[in-house]
């Protein structure tokens, strides 16, 4: 699809990691153009979209800001370099997500939804910060029964396979700080020492089991580390304060008890930012979704957990039934060389299309297992 390539190629090219404005006119300017919905830009930047009305409500979000591109990565006109080559798409964004935004502004324009359903496209600012767009959004009141978040899902299953992402992992960062008392460190007994006390936290992480949930017949699993430690003013005084970062890979429903560590004197325990994870519960959705993406290629999709956290752990939160649907594939984003599959942009644009016109329909079953 030639113009989903280049309205991708167009919107890579748009700087948007210190200030996603001019990407956000750029989505905002197309829809007003190409579409007859409602568009809207909210306070935070998020470009909004609806057509339709009815009961349910199904939205294909995506995020317009990325992070720092490489300096090669930067024309001198200050503009994002975009290149085409075997098949892909370079540049900064073009995997995380400027082409799945792509993929879904255009399914938005030509998917004809069926009656009783609102569809709704949203672009949101800040996903690279700690879901800045879609916190604001939901904040005032952005609430779809369910949404297909277009962050990468392609090659997890197999190679060049485009699945369905029905979980994904969170993370919790957090800071455990213990305190003592000063002293020189000739006549140490005089003080406590901060350090010590780290230490003995330390050790209680270390007993924690990382927290485990049962998803889609498999055993996922979470992590707790211990990534960071920073204690002490000179080599020579006994140390009144150390901290310790922890990083946790949380799973839906479970958390690691971290909370234990303030059991011990002079030590507390404070959350510093919790991504949370998402699990969809709403199994024809999920069924739905994976009929569109069997329909959309000829190798056959799975249902799929994402290691990593998205907008739509903030969405599942409040309420919205989320699956993970995108071009991108595992280690692609955020690297010198960022690139997207041209056919796995296509393959996408057909997956959001066909979620949306089948709505309403008895969800195709796999001819081969059944589900």
């Amino acid at each position: 699809m030639t113009e989903l390539r280049e309205l991708t190629r167009e919107l890579v090219s748009i700087p948007s990691h210190e200030d996603e404005t001019a990407a956000g006119d750029a989505v905002e300017d197309w829809l007003r153009a190409a579409t007859d919905a409602d568009v809207r830009r909210d306070d935070a930047g998020n470009v909004i979209a609806r057509t339709g009305t009815g009961d349910a409500s199904l939205a294909l979000i995506g995020h317009h800001d990325v992070v720092p591109p490489d300096d090669d990565q930067v024309a001198e006109d200050g503009s994002y370099v975009v290149e085409e080559r075997d098949g892909r798409l370079y540049g900064r964004g073009a995997a995380d997500m400027k082409g799945a935004v792509a993929a879904a502004m255009c399914a938005f324009r030509d998917a004809d939804p069926p009656d009783g359903l609102e569809l709704v496209f949203a672009s949101f600012v800040g996903e690279e910060i700690g879901g800045e767009g879609a916190r604001h959004a939901i904040g005032e009141g952005f609430a779809p029964n369910y949404a297909i978040v277009g962050e990468g899902s392609t090659g997890y299953s197999a190679p060049d396979v485009t699945d369905v992402a029905i979980a994904h992992k969170g993370r919790r960062g957090s800071t455990i700080t213990a305190r003592g008392e000063a002293a020189h460190a000739s006549e140490a007994e005089a003080g406590v020492n901060a350090v010590y006390r780290s230490c003995d936290a330390v050790d209680v992480v270390k007993e924690m089991d990382a927290p485990a949930v049962d998803i889609a017949g498999e055993r996922v699993e979470g992590s707790v580390v211990v990534t960071e430690i920073d204690g002490g003013t000179a080599w020579n005084v006994v140390p009144e304060t150390c901290e310790v970062t922890v990083d946790e890979r949380t799973v839906p429903g479970e958390r690691a008890p971290l909370k234990r560590v303030e059991a011990l004197d002079g030590v507390e325990w404070t959350v510093d930012q919790d991504l949370p994870p998402m699990r969809c519960a709403d199994e024809r959705f999920v069924d739905r979704a994976l009929a569109a993406a069997r329909e959309s290629q000829s190798k056959t999709p799975d249902g799929v957990v994402k290691p990593h956290a998205t907008d739509a752990g903030w969405l599942s939160q409040a309420g919205v039934e989320c699956v993970v649907c995108g071009p991108a594939e595992p280690g692609e984003a955020h690297t010198e060389d960022e690139s997207v599959s041209v056919e796995a942009l296509d393959r996408c644009y057909r997956i959001y299309r066909g979620v949306v016109e089948q709505f309403g329909a008895e969800p195709a079953r796999d001819p081969e297992t059944g589900d």
